[in-house]
């Protein structure tokens, strides 16, 4: 599955914007308050609709079919209040329909649909896929999810709970049988770093993830330092074959709780899994993780595609920038801080 690009017209913030995907890394980068998580989650929601048709083998896309489907999982994903699904669209003097066209590299399995402002939950399908995709997407939260698992699925589907749909997607995930037999290499290529830093391999026991240590005994993992646990369960959704059946990778904040080496071994991670063949999508507005993925993209990953997304809102619009350069977008306007508190640092004490 690769996404070719994102138009939307009306949708929360953003009055209109293309964004145009690379196949390998696509890096969302901005202040908070400007519509990083929107841009992850509405082609997730989409992808993930079209993957989970497609690996039931449902019968063929149908315009009311999808216009349940992708209405359901918009508002499961996105949570609006009362699940109003016209939350989502931004109402503007003469317009008040949010519009969104996601093209995938293969053009049968596109998709484009349209919502108001003024509706709860109905979705008007306008571009009609003819086939549905099967490669399945991942989310990851800001949060680590290994501690919330032990009975997170049943309790999302059997009660109303206040929870996004991505955490039950993802849970999901987690809990899929490790894949048998010998490693394939680029599973064991992309899990023995991700070990070596947290020194311990992730185990599922009776429906609970614990790390196997050294000496042989078993750390829970509410025991388990954060940033620990978010390695952790990267490590086991590569090596349950959720993150390389060639579907998408979508991370929001991945430097979140996270100190800045086990950032480095993350960025190392995230361009590993580009590298084997996997879209990558990364929310983020650390400058530490942008530099870090630019120094790796020179030194060992070449190869891979990349394409940035700046985000800056003007009154009470965000509006978007693209390149396959960092600079070309200029994130360190947006993300300066860090550099105005070093030059603050340098004046005080060393003049």
């Amino acid at each position: 599955m690769v996404l070719k690009s994102l138009e939307i017209r009306n949708f929360t913030a953003f009055p209109e914007a293309k964004l145009d995907f690379a196949t390998g890394l696509n890096v969302i980068v901005g202040e908070n308050g400007t519509g990083k998580t929107h841009l992850l989650k509405l082609p997730y929601a989409v992808t993930a609709v079209s993957a989970h048709e497609g690996r039931r083998q449902a019968r063929q896309p149908t315009r009311a079919f999808l216009q349940t489907r992708v209405a359901d999982k918009m508002v499961g994903v996105f949570r609006p209040e009362e699940g109003r699904l016209g939350r989502l669209a931004r109402r503007q003097r003469g317009r008040n329909r949010c519009e969104v066209r996601v093209d995938f590299r293969k053009p049968s399995t596109s998709i484009g649909f349209n919502f108001a402002s003024q509706n709860k939950s109905e979705v008007v399908v306008d571009r009609v896929p003819s086939n549905w995709r099967t490669e399945r997407p991942v989310y990851l939260p800001p949060r680590e999810l290994l501690t919330i698992y032990p009975g997170f699925v049943s309790l999302y589907e059997t009660h109303d709970v206040e929870f996004e749909e991505t955490l039950r997607d993802t849970c999901v995930l987690l809990g899929s049988p490790r894949v048998r037999g010998p490693r394939d290499p680029n599973v064991a290529r992309l899990i023995k770093p991700l070990e070596d830093q947290i020194g311990h391999v992730v185990l599922e026991r009776n429906g609970r993830f614990y790390l196997r240590q050294a000496g042989g005994s078993n750390m829970e993992m509410p025991l388990v330092a954060e940033g620990w646990r978010k390695l952790a369960m990267l490590a086991q959704l590569i090596a349950t074959g959720s993150i390389l059946d060639k579907g998408a990778l979508f991370w929001d904040e991945p430097e979140a709780n996270l100190n800045p080496r086990l950032i480095r071994e993350v960025a190392k991670a995230i361009l590993s899994i580009c590298d084997a063949g996997v879209q990558v999508f990364v929310a983020t507005h650390s400058l530490f993780l942008l530099r870090e993925f630019e120094v790796l993209v020179k030194r060992q990953f070449q190869h891979v595609q990349q394409s940035y997304f700046a985000l800056r809102r003007d009154d009470n619009e965000v509006q978007v920038s693209q390149s396959d350069e960092i600079d070309d977008v200029d994130p360190l306007i947006l993300l300066d801080e860090e550099l105005q508190q070093s030059a603050r640092f340098l004046e005080e004490f060393m003049p």
